[in-house]
């Protein structure tokens, strides 16, 4: 029988960090108080530098970070140009205001920039900017191949096309740099339109070479040969899959709003239940052994449960004191960190005791 390795047995089933990321960015969404939201991105970047792994999926966590500070320089941008719906009466600096046509009203570029204009796009920007780290995190921390071997038998097809573009893309780049540093020894210009065509041509015909070698090896192995399965269970597993993802639409847009708040939950509880229950009725389709299962042990059920503790507690939190959730802007309040919602967000730390990383041998 195989056993796990010690790096899996120590490392938690990729879904639970994913559980507990997608739970921390539920609870962003819950409040637009600067303090909790830097608590949480603190929270999700000391659980990062404590439990990822030395692999190149690991990296991604810059990335984001790096698009999470974009998208709130993006939005501070916009709240300067075209201005902000929110009333003010601190008015920082008065730009030159374009006059636009009548067809246009209600947008505006330039004139007056408000205090409270100004804070109330920084309140938005990061709450966005909370979310994006928070899927960063669930990106540095998640192994993607453990992960695909975990899909339910449905998306088995789906899973296999996504290692194969994965596995392709760094071939491609190799390919690139290496006919661009052959073509610079010969003295050739690699830059260009004439450039890219006689390096983009040659590297789509190795391209194509290695996906035809790859598909009569994946045909080979049985590669999307189906079972047959009953019409009725065919129509039955549609239903159920289609309804549940509208579900789970319908419940995540009621968690990322305040309106829909109170049928947020159950209706994407349901959801994911009907969609868990038609991905495993479609799996007949699909017979198939795993190597070596991923296991829901004790520790990847405490790694997600912290995580959704973190959303719970935020969820009722914003409820119960939504004003310590949502600082005003007008009038301009100083934000104050509630300290049992704070208290709750470090509970997302509980991963960071429960799975860390592995020490590198000394040398």
């Amino acid at each position: 029988m195989p056993r796990s390795s010690p790096a899996r047995s120590v490392s938690p089933h990729p879904g639970a960090w994913w559980l507990w990321s997608l739970s921390l960015g539920i609870a962003a969404t819950r409040t637009t108080n600067p303090l909790l939201l830097a608590l949480l991105v603190v929270v999700s970047a000391y659980v990062v530098a404590t439990c990822r792994r030395p692999a190149p999926w690991s990296h991604s966590y810059t990335a984001f970070l790096r698009l999470a500070l974009a998208v709130l320089l993006v939005r501070l941008l916009f709240a300067v140009v075209l201005g902000s719906p929110v009333p003010g009466t601190h008015v920082l600096v008065t730009l030159p205001e374009l006059p636009l046509p009548d067809w246009s009203q209600g947008i505006r570029l330039g004139g007056r920039l408000t205090a409270e204009a100004l804070v109330f796009a920084l309140y938005d920007g990061l709450k966005l900017a909370t979310l994006l780290v928070c899927v960063g995190a669930a990106n540095a921390l998640a192994n993607p191949h453990r992960l695909l071997k975990s899909l339910p038998g449905a998306l088995y097809e789906l899973g296999v096309a996504v290692v194969v573009a994965l596995t392709f893309a760094p071939h491609l780049i190799a390919d690139v740099q290496r006919l661009r540093a052959a073509r610079r020894l010969r003295g050739r210009p690699d830059t260009g339109i004439r450039g890219l065509l006689q390096v983009g041509l040659p590297v789509l015909e190795g391209a194509l070479e290695r996906s035809v070698a790859l598909a009569a090896a994946m045909d080979a192995r049985g590669y999307g040969r189906t079972a047959e399965v009953p019409s009725r269970v065919r129509r039955t597993t549609a239903a159920l899959t289609l309804g549940g993802l509208l579900g789970v639409c319908a419940g995540t847009y009621g968690l990322l709003t305040a309106e829909g708040g109170t049928y947020g939950v159950p209706v994407l509880l349901a959801g994911l239940a009907a969609a868990l229950a038609g991905l495993r009725l479609g799996g007949r389709r699909t017979p198939r052994t795993r190597y070596r299962p991923d296991r829901w042990t004790t520790r990847s059920l405490l790694v997600a449960g912290s995580g959704a503790a973190v959303a719970a507690v935020m969820f009722l939190a914003s409820v119960a004191d939504p004003v310590a959730l949502h600082p005003g802007v007008v009038p301009l309040v100083a934000p104050v960190l509630p300290l049992w919602p704070a208290a709750a967000v470090l509970l997302g730390l509980l991963p960071a005791f429960l799975a860390p990383a592995p020490k590198e041998p000394s040398s």
